[in-house]
């Protein structure tokens, strides 16, 4: 599958979010004065997919994007991406499967 038909399978709101995080991870670098060549470097990725990040293609791996955040030092944001408590949606199935009451278990007496 070339990445032309890649990125046009993608839902719009996706393409949407990765075209934004690569924006902020832009703003980012160039707020800490940042010039491309060190940032790629830093992250040990090549300046082509550091490009790729900040422009928000999804063909740049996971990883490249995990390097970067942790070049910027945002790591932290990575790892609540889908962070259980934040999952209002899989909480709220949750809550719906609660016992209606909870009874007290019947002991074994020892004999």
């Amino acid at each position: 599958m070339d990445v032309k038909s890649n990125k046009a399978t993608l839902p719009l709101p996706v393409r949407r979010a990765l075209k934004k995080l690569g924006t902020d991870i832009r703003d980012a670098r160039r707020r800490r004065r940042l010039p491309m060549a060190l940032m790629a470097e830093r992250a040990s990725i090549s300046r082509m997919t550091l490009t790729k990040v900040e422009k928000g293609d999804p063909s740049a791996s996971m990883g490249a994007y995990a390097r970067v955040l942790f070049v910027l030092g945002m790591t932290d944001r990575l790892a609540e991406l889908a962070d259980v408590r934040s999952d209002d949606v899989g909480l709220a199935i949750d809550e719906e499967h609660l016992p209606k009451r909870v009874r007290r278990s019947k002991r074994k007496t020892a004999r």
